[in-house]
């Protein structure tokens, strides 16, 4: 998986992490691992993964043919539980994260300036296959 450049390696959590706050880590790891997979597999390409600026972070950046997907990862214990947590607020995040991420790609790939975007969410819960919500949010919400 290639990283967009200016992308920051994962955030680790520090040593006094509290065994929960790690478990969660570890989940949101294991979680954003499953969706790229599950991406992958239905032709998308990865073009950054948790990808952090100023304004919040974007779990993955795909591509596929000429589309590009903000997708917000969520790991709950059920798929009901992983869709209602896509907040308001973390939307709004995501978008403004979205525009900081585009500000630079397009200056490196200016032929993609007419790609089409959608804000879109995976949801992972355990024995379940992932949940790709197309267009889950948009930008004018």
């Amino acid at each position: 998986m290639a990283k967009t450049d200016g992308a920051s390696p994962p955030e680790k959590p520090t040593k006094a992490a509290s065994p929960a706050r790690l478990a969660a880590f570890q989940t949101g790891l294991s979680a954003e691992a499953r969706a790229a997979a599950y991406l992958m597999a239905k032709g998308y390409r990865i073009l950054a993964k948790r990808y952090r600026t100023p304004y919040g972070e974007i779990d993955i950046v795909a591509r596929r043919r000429n589309l590009l997907a903000f997708i917000e990862v969520k790991a709950r214990a059920s798929l009901d539980e992983a869709a209602y947590a896509v907040t308001a607020r973390q939307q709004a995040r995501i978008i403004n994260a979205a525009q900081a991420w585009l500000q630079l790609w397009l200056v490196a790939h200016p032929e993609h300036a007419e790609f089409e975007l959608r804000f879109d969410a995976m949801l992972i819960a355990p024995r379940r296959l992932p949940r790709h919500l197309l267009a889950a949010f948009d930008a004018s919400t």
